[in-house]
Formats: C-alpha cells, sequence, structure tokens
C-alpha cells in the first residue's frame, strides 16, 4: 500500500487531534505535548472530533473507540470517505482490545490501537512512529521519543 502525505500550507506545529470525554485526559496529554512543540485540539465527541479534522489542519487524531455520538473507527470511516489521502493517521484507544475491534481496525488503515487506560509512554511512541512514516524530517524541531 502506498502512503501519501498531505500537502502542508505555512505549518509550523505538529497537530494532534485528542477526542475523548475525558476533560482531565485532554490536560495532562496537552501538557505532555506542548513543550515539544505541538499543538493539541480537542474534542469530546467523535462528531466534533470529524469536524475538527474537516475544518482544520490536523496530522494525527488521536480517537476514542468509545465516544458519543460516532465512535472512534466511525470517525475513521468518514475521515476516509471524506479526506481520501488527506484523512490523518489515527491511533485508536479502547476499553477492551478485542480480535474483532482490531481486525477492523487494521482493515481501516489505523496507524495503532492503545488500550485504555492509556499509558502515557506508549501514546508517545505511536506518536513518534506517526512522526516517522508520515512526516519524517517535517516537524517540529522539539519533538523527538525521549
Amino acid at each position: 500500500m502506498v502512503h501519501t502525505q498531505p500537502a502542508f500550507k505555512h505549518v509550523n506545529r505538529l497537530t494532534v487531534l485528542l477526542s475523548s470525554e475525558q476533560e482531565n485526559w485532554h490536560q495532562t496529554v496537552r501538557r505532555l505535548l506542548e513543550p515539544q512543540g505541538v499543538e493539541t485540539l480537542a474534542a469530546r465527541s467523535g462528531r466534533e472530533a470529524l469536524n475538527l479534522v474537516q475544518s482544520r489542519e490536523v496530522h494525527v487524531a488521536v480517537l476514542d473507540q468509545s465516544m458519543p455520538q460516532l465512535n472512534g473507527l466511525q470517525v475513521v470511516k468518514l475521515m476516509r470517505d471524506t479526506l481520501h489521502a488527506s484523512a490523518p493517521p489515527a491511533i485508536l484507544l479502547a476499553n477492551q482490545l478485542t480480535t474483532h475491534l482490531l481486525h477492523e481496525a487494521l482493515g481501516m488503515h489505523v496507524f495503532s490501537v492503545l488500550s485504555k487506560p492509556v499509558d502515557f509512554n506508549l501514546l508517545l511512541d505511536a506518536l513518534a512512529r506517526v512522526m516517522r512514516r508520515h512526516y519524517e524530517g517535517k516537524w517540529p524541531v522539539g519533538f523527538n521519543q525521549g
């Protein structure tokens, strides 16, 4: 499979969408990423996540499978259907990593699936792998796996 990279216009920072109903989770991840030069956007529902991806330049979407309105995989499908090759890579967060869920995620080309509660080291590692695979050498100067 060929991975195409979206075209970027005047982008100085990597933008990561964080979608979860839990406000504390957004704040914790924001505190981890923003000192590394990463901009974060918060969404509390699948519909809000989809709207942000369609209206803002998002480089990685971290999606909770158990979001209201649209779950994480539904958002991935709609991103792919509407944005096609410019849809950002997705990291899915799930309460239970079932074989069915992993099969579905693999079929939708989800970059990584992590179990909840999220181990922040695993999330940072998944983001670093997205950077290497999709955005090698593009950003941000301060972002590295540590």
